[in-house]
């Protein structure tokens, strides 16, 4: 049963009608693997619309691919997921806050971005003590969210 997906469009957001379309199922069982997976929360908007962000297509396609191609019961690729997150979870927010921070930084006029960053990096620096070798990565990923707190204010 292995269909080939489209490719996902570079878009922000995406109604439940593209996502079924993206990820070869339908809008009910989106709605449905809601309620069992914890991680899918679509972002609803007036009306109660779901706009489902990139990562959440991605997360579909593999909730769709350890239920359909590979045979996992609703709780088995539960628990897949669940495994594969708490091994690389600090590795994709880390990677996710980067991504969003380039984004970010893209749509801003560059010069207004610079001086930013760099006064957010310098601001940074002074009130910081320790070396970047012995930031651990849940350091780092603090202040990465730091930083794009000051950012987006």
């Amino acid at each position: 049963m292995d269909v080939q997906l489209p490719a996902i469009p570079a878009k922000r957001y995406f109604t439940i009608g593209e996502v079924s379309e993206l990820c070869g199922v339908k809008p009910y069982v989106l709605r449905y693997w809601e309620q069992e997976f914890t991680q899918l929360k679509p972002m609803k908007r007036r009306g109660n619309r779901r706009y489902y962000q990139h990562h959440e297509v991605l997360l579909i396609r593999r909730i769709r691919d350890l239920l359909y191609d590979q045979g996992f019961t609703i709780s088995g690729a539960r628990n897949q997921l669940t495994d594969a997150g708490h091994a690389s979870s600090s590795a994709q927010e880390f990677r996710a806050e980067a991504i969003a921070a380039a984004q970010f930084d893209r749509h801003r006029d560059s010069r207004e971005a610079s001086r930013a960053l760099a006064a957010d990096v310098a601001d940074g620096a002074a009130h910081t003590s320790v070396t970047l070798e012995k930031l651990t990565l849940e350091q780092v990923r603090d202040e990465l969210m730091a930083i794009r707190a000051s950012l987006l204010a």
